[in-house]
């Protein structure tokens, strides 16, 4: 098993490298491998066929750039906007779909068979702001979700999810809005069992559980606070990154730094523990009951079991994302 970081590099005002990897040996500890140097690789997605591993480099100038699993630059094409923050493949992965974070837009890709890029397809530019006047000013698409043909579009700046239905040759067609409670900053969106789906609530410091239906469109059931513990500090927790393994909720917390853990075999999360994940954890993956988190202020990748307990750190520059391979 290999463990891919992304970073923030100089280009950003950070230290990383660019893409880091780790090899897991059999008793769980990790060796440093190969690097890359690549500019500020804040999202990695890897195609599930093609050997191919997509990064953003979030840059003012946005690109994506394609590696081969041998951690070699095939080539790098421009994002279609402003400091690009996430990736999510098509279901028949046919299509790369980038969320344009600082422009508010999501762009479309068309794949050849070997995961290359071949052109861009589309491109959607959001309008609109929300009531925090710092974090709202705009819009800023922060993530993408696919299942079948529809496409639903995670708004951090307007409070909306907005679904599109994704034609066989790479056009959005606009379906549905769905606003989220004023001032979330709805950062991501991941579907749970049955018709419930769960909002990150960047902006507010919460979680939202959300009822689908009909799909693509998403009406707020209820709002929990993102930790166990009650965050006093001065500075706001800035919510980040969630995970469900069947009956648990993950969810990190930049500023209270942990990744709290949720029950969510009813229909209303019940937070279990604030587990202590490093300094700013800004993205985690999970693989054999073991979290990597990517602690960004910290410079290290955060391993510890998914219940809690103790946590070992490898030395990493200024980490954005994890990619267990």
């Amino acid at each position: 098993m290999d463990i891919w970081v992304g970073s923030y590099t100089s280009a950003t005002g950070g230290n990383g490298v660019g893409v880091s990897t780790f090899r897991r040996g059999d008793d769980g500890t990790l060796t440093p491998d190969r690097e890359l140097a690549l500019d500020s690789p804040s999202w990695l997605t890897a195609h599930p066929t093609a050997g191919v591993v997509y990064a953003t480099n979030e840059l003012t100038h946005g690109t994506i750039s394609v590696l081969s699993h041998d951690l070699e630059l095939l080539e790098t094409v421009s994002s279609g906007g402003a400091d690009p923050c996430h990736l999510a493949l098509s279901a028949d992965n046919r299509h790369l779909l980038c969320s344009n974070y600082s422009s508010g837009s999501l762009s479309v890709f068309a794949l050849g068979a070997d995961g290359r890029i071949e052109r861009q397809t589309e491109l959607v530019r959001h309008e609109g702001s929300g009531p925090n006047v710092d974090r709202q000013e705009a819009a800023h698409v922060h993530q993408a979700v696919v299942r079948d043909r529809i496409v639903s579009v995670v708004d951090l700046g307007t409070d909306e999810i907005r679904a599109y239905e994704l034609a066989e040759n790479g056009k959005l067609d606009p379906l549905t809005v769905s606003a989220m409670p004023p001032g979330t900053g709805p950062r991501q969106l991941h579907r749970g069992r049955d018709d419930l789906g769960y909002v990150v609530g960047e902006v507010a410091g919460t979680l939202v559980v959300v009822r689908e239906g009909p799909p693509g469109t998403f009406s707020p059931v209820t709002t929990v606070p993102a930790t166990k513990e009650k965050w006093t500090g001065d500075d706001p927790n800035w919510v980040a990154h969630l995970e469900i393994v069947d009956d648990r909720l993950y969810l990190s917390n930049r500023n209270p730094d942990c990744v709290t853990e949720f029950d969510i075999s009813a229909e209303e999360p019940v937070a279990l523990a604030d587990h202590p994940s490093g300094a700013w954890p800004r993205h985690f993956a999970i693989a054999d009951d073991t979290m990597y988190v990517a602690a960004q202020k910290d410079d290290a990748l955060v391993v510890f079991p998914r219940s809690g307990g103790d946590t070992v750190r490898y030395p990493t520059g200024t980490p954005t994302c994890v990619l267990v391979r």
